[in-house]
């Protein structure tokens, strides 16, 4: 009996040497606030480059508080919700990656609570980054503190997709202290914002 090879899978057609579909990044479980944000994020790979959709309950996510923001190079995109409402953005959400080859999806679940609903150690942001203005070509600094149990984790966000703090030429730089407070180094100036996570739990 054959059996194909792991992913990715390569398919030759003619000349043509096409990539299955393959997820890099996959959305996580969250808990938002209500009137709060979420933001799912996925990413893949693929030849030809996979196009990728969103869809809520099996149909294609469509609302104003709904935004779906591509990244630049076309790998991926981040299905930003704002303001979350109870009981209605309680949903199972689906990425859809697909090329000629094929496509694949992975699911994740969100869900919302009142103010009086949250449990002892629900990640909060302490310290937002302020507005700032810098001369160009200069440095700025954007501090973000947050509080949690266990620890939460920081990422940020520029123009509401993830900053890529490895593969930018050195201009941003990402730092953690002892008081799980992250400073994000950026030279030239960026607008960015934070947001603090556990597993299945985020705030923004």
């Amino acid at each position: 009996m054959f059996l194909p090879p792991p992913p990715p899978f390569f398919f030759f057609t003619g000349h043509i040497l096409l990539l299955a579909v393959m997820f890099l990044r996959t959305p996580n479980d969250q808990t938002g606030v209500q009137g709060g944000v979420a933001s799912f994020i996925c990413q893949a790979t693929g030849d030809p480059q996979p196009k990728i959709v969103w869809n809520k309950k099996g149909k294609r996510v469509s609302n104003q508080r709904f935004e779906v923001i591509e990244f630049s190079d076309g790998s991926g995109s981040v299905l930003r919700i704002q303001p979350l409402r109870t009981p209605r953005d309680e949903a199972i959400y689906e990425c859809v990656a697909s090329n000629s080859v094929g496509e694949t999806s992975a699911t994740t679940r969100l869900t919302v609570l009142r103010e009086d609903q949250l449990p002892p150690g629900f990640p909060t942001i302490d310290m937002g980054p302020q507005l700032k203005v810098v001369e160009r070509t200069r440095t700025a600094t954007m501090l973000c503190a947050a509080s949690g149990n266990p620890d939460p984790d920081i990422t940020w966000f520029k123009d509401f997709l993830p900053v890529n703090t490895t593969n930018n030429n050195g201009r941003i730089k990402q730092l953690r202290s002892e008081m799980l407070a992250e400073k994000l180094t950026i030279s030239p100036l960026i607008l960015a914002f934070c947001g603090a996570f556990l597993p299945k739990e985020k705030v923004s």
